[in-house]
């Protein structure tokens, strides 16, 4: 029996007890000014130690870093990397549960961890990511999405929190005029307009959009009724629990903030009037325009995650730097952003260099890498954990030639919670394959 526990435990602990000393590198905390030669110790999966002249502990990996910069992994805010392998193969899929009202369904307990994506984002320094449960047409709450890992035996040891958010897919009234079909968002888009083919005029829309508000609402209130029961009833005979009220609890309680994914000025300004309504935390997913709405994020502190940098305008008469440089503008207004793809699983690499483009268009650098790293460790509430190079915390760190903004930059080594992780993926084994074909 001692035996079989003795295993199971080496098997379910990873190799994080690993020892890993960082030698005379360029240090990059984010929180703080760079630190030119200097040491990182890494023991027990945790960064233990940071400084010039550190002691090498006995058996300790050295990685020599002369020359070489350390940053801290980067966190994509928004993805549904595990959950889904080939977007065309629904056996492959474990997004989109059906049913209206899912928030007993976590992201985290259909996550793959044999994923072949998980090594595609990993050789571009993405240690972490949020992954969200995705979301049925006509679903008003879609689950709860977990922060894991890139690398890891199962999603246990991927586990970061696996209740980081719940996911909310804000009611809307149509898509974008032009590239994404007539617009119902407003009464400019025409008594006609139809939202994704389906048919009625603005009036039926909006009527039909604010009734799903309020039966969003409705739902809120008997999730606060069953929380008054269970606390008047628990550990009584006859008291049942319900698991899709139990998952409203920590939202209800402020421990757990709402994810709301919702594009246009009206619809946040909406978003943030139902979270004031319900007394609960927000973060807005995916912005397409702040206008009016950045004012109200900045006062109430509400963090945004923006979605793709290189991303087309929404509507024909919109600028073609749209997204480009709305980074910028939430900079400047004050609001907390990070950066999610928000897209195919392929995408997901891309992340810093959405973090670059942003820097182009005039967002400081220092923000745009905080974006990455220390600024979604904040948002999703994991900031004590992840998110920069401080003593204490988790190391998932990137050693690196040069800035991992930068897409000439090379990962020379990676290391997520506290072991080196190899750096490959399919197509690196692919390409060495086919190189040494005779």
């Amino acid at each position: 029996m001692n035996r079989l526990l003795t295993a199971l435990l080496t098997f379910v602990v990873p190799a994080c007890a690993q020892t890993i000393f960082i030698h005379n590198a360029d240090v990059f905390p984010v929180t703080g000014p760079e630190m030119k030669d200097t040491s990182v110790l890494v023991q027990d999966g945790k960064i233990a130690d940071i400084g010039p002249k550190l002691v090498v502990p006995k058996g300790a990996k050295i990685l020599e870093a002369k020359g070489l910069r350390v940053y801290p992994g980067m966190v994509d805010s928004g993805t549904e990397l595990g959950l889904t392998e080939i977007t065309a193969e629904r056996v492959t899929d474990d997004t989109a549960e059906i049913g209206e009202f899912m928030p007993q369904i976590r992201a985290i307990a259909s996550v793959n961890p044999a994923s072949e994506h998980f090594g595609n984002v990993r050789v571009n320094g993405i240690t972490s990511v949020m992954t969200l449960p995705g979301s049925a047409s006509g679903q008003l709450i879609s689950g709860q999405a977990a922060m894991i890992h890139t690398d890891g035996w199962t999603w246990e040891q991927m586990e970061i929190s696996r209740s980081a958010a719940m996911q909310i897919p804000f009611p809307t009234l149509g898509g974008g005029r032009g590239r994404g079909g007539a617009s119902a968002e407003s009464p400019g888009g025409g008594a006609d307009a139809t939202p994704g083919g389906v048919g009625g005029g603005f009036a039926q829309q909006l009527r039909d959009y604010q009734a799903k508000i309020k039966k969003l609402g409705g739902f809120f209130e008997d999730a606060r009724h069953y929380q008054k029961a269970k606390e008047a009833l628990a550990g009584k005979p006859g008291f049942k629990p319900d698991l899709k009220f139990e998952a409203m609890l920590p939202v209800l309680d402020g421990r757990e903030p709402l994810a709301i994914t919702a594009a246009h000025e009206r619809f946040i300004l909406d978003a943030i009037k139902f979270a004031d309504e319900q007394k609960v935390k927000l973060v807005i997913l995916h912005p397409r325009e702040l206008g009016k709405a950045a004012a109200e994020l900045k006062a109430k502190n509400i963090p945004v995650i923006f979605g793709r940098v290189l991303e087309l305008p929404d509507k024909e008469d919109e600028p073609y730097d749209q997204a480009f440089t709305l980074p910028l503008e939430a900079y400047k207004a004050g609001i907390k952003f990070a950066f999610g793809t928000f897209d195919e699983n392929q995408f997901v690499r891309n992340l810093p260099y959405q973090a670059a483009t942003a820097v182009a268009y005039g967002l400081p650098y220092e923000e745009a890498l905080k974006a990455v790293t220390i600024n979604p460790a904040q948002i999703w509430g994991v900031a004590d954990r992840i998110g920069s190079i401080e003593k204490g915390k988790v190391a998932d760190l990137l050693v690196t030639d040069g800035d991992p903004l930068e897409i000439q930059t090379k990962i020379v080594h990676l290391i997520i919670n506290g072991k080196e992780v190899a750096l490959t993926n399919r197509q690196i084994e692919l390409y060495e394959k086919y190189l040494g074909r005779p």
